[in-house]
């Protein structure tokens, strides 16, 4: 079949890559525009048109898909199936009627579980033991298409944003090809999501990243696996924006009572935390300015001892 791609982000690139080897014919990469990145602002392209550009694909970048120009050209493209993977911007009714047969999203999560911008953070975030990747057909309505295929994944405990991305990008990819073998032979089956069992995943914000010491351990140890690695969670230390990168839980080794967010104990290589209910201990984190590095470099480097308050503004 004829398809058109629509992708940008490190997400997409394990299904564009699925599709350049299999035996469907790539009309065209529709990727988001050119952007200044990095320290040095150097303009550079996404992840998916380097892949694209690497396989000789044609390439269309558009900072409005919707414009006139970008519907022409889509509908010139004579594409039987649009595949949209983490593309980044919306796309009209109008765009969305213009392949033979249908557009295809592949979405990070159980649908109707977390539709929106960051459904694997908030699977993440909420400590939920399982997730999974939808091949759903689009409609205009965000991430409320029927169904085509889903797949679960198991979340580890270990599994950050990052480690769960990787995963599940693998796993959409490995799904497209069979997904677009059922439309070529005409015996797939779309399934109606369920709307009563929605939920959603707004876009994440820098405040979401925030340390509430009076919350479980659990739940914060949650947070900062998931929104690594932005915002990345973080928390005050001396009047400075302290990051948190790694950290676990551990059990009651105490009796005292301790504030949320009170230095329990200094461990060799870890930093010991009470929270509202259990205890966490960090293991990596990085000072407003600073290096992110190991806990037992940081307790090195910095004056910290039993009793500072973490999270307080003075």
């Amino acid at each position: 079949m004829k398809i058109v791609f629509f992708g940008s982000s490190h997400f997409a690139v394990p299904a564009l890559e699925a599709l350049i080897n299999s035996r469907h014919e790539i009309i065209c990469v529709v990727t988001q525009p050119d952007k200044k990145k990095g320290r040095h602002l150097h303009v550079s392209g996404t992840e998916v048109k380097n892949i694209a550009s690497g396989a000789g694909l044609k390439i269309f970048q558009s900072e409005n898909i919707k414009s006139k120009e970008s519907v022409k050209f889509l509908k010139n493209s004579q594409a039987d199936v649009f595949v949209i993977v983490s593309y980044g911007q919306i796309l009209s009714q109008e765009i969305l009627d213009i392949p033979k047969i249908m557009p295809l999203n592949i979405h990070a999560s159980l649908l109707p579980r977390y539709r929106g911008a960051a459904p694997i953070n908030w699977a993440i975030i909420n400590a939920d033991k399982k997730t999974g990747v939808t091949i759903m057909y689009v409609t205009a309505k965000m991430d409320c298409g029927p169904v085509l295929i889903q797949k679960e994944i198991k979340i580890n405990e270990d599994d950050t944003f990052i480690s769960l991305e990787e995963k599940m990008s693998k796993l959409g990819a490995e799904l497209l090809i069979p997904a677009l073998t059922s439309i070529e032979n005409k015996d797939y089956r779309l399934i109606d999501q369920d709307e009563e069992a929605a939920v959603y995943a707004p876009k994440l914000n820098k405040e979401i990243g925030l340390i509430d010491w009076s919350a479980q351990a659990v739940n914060i140890a949650s947070q900062i696996k998931g929104v690594l690695p932005w915002p990345g969670a973080f928390t005050l230390y001396r009047k400075k924006i302290l990051k948190i990168f790694k950290a676990e839980v551990i059990q009651v080794f105490s009796s005292h009572k301790a504030v949320p967010g009170e230095v329990l104990r200094i461990d060799k290589d870890a930093i010991v935390v009470a929270c509202g209910k259990g205890f966490l201990k960090i293991k990596e984190l990085q000072l407003e300015s600073g290096k992110r590095m190991p806990a037992g470099n940081f307790i090195i480097g910095h004056n910290l001892s039993a009793g500072v308050v973490l999270g307080q503004a003075g």
